[in-house]
């Protein structure tokens, strides 16, 4: 079967759909070396982020292994992730 989400770095806490993802979808994928399964809480829109981990509010978001933001709520593990539950690192610099 192919791959339906991509995690760039072994250090991400967020995956992201190679295509339109539905809610109640189950994924399975391999995160530092230990499969897991995570069942979809929402919709994920092809090209967009879905938790991989329960990250609460205020921690960074982290994908390619460096922080790109901070979440603004506590979001699931299966949550999607995007710019109603994300501040950006280049938003919050003024940028």
């Amino acid at each position: 079967m192919a791959s339906v989400v991509i995690v760039i770095n072994a250090k991400d806490n967020v995956a992201t759909a190679l295509r339109a993802l539905a809610a109640g979808t189950e994924i399975s994928l391999e995160v530092r070396g230990r499969s897991q399964t995570i069942t979809l809480l929402r919709d994920i829109p092809m090209g967009h982020k879905v938790a991989l981990q329960d990250i609460e509010k205020g921690a960074p978001v982290i994908k390619y292994g460096e922080p790109i933001g901070e979440s603004t709520t506590r979001i699931a593990r299966g949550e999607h992730v995007h710019t109603h539950n994300v501040v950006s690192r280049a938003r919050e610099a003024g940028r």
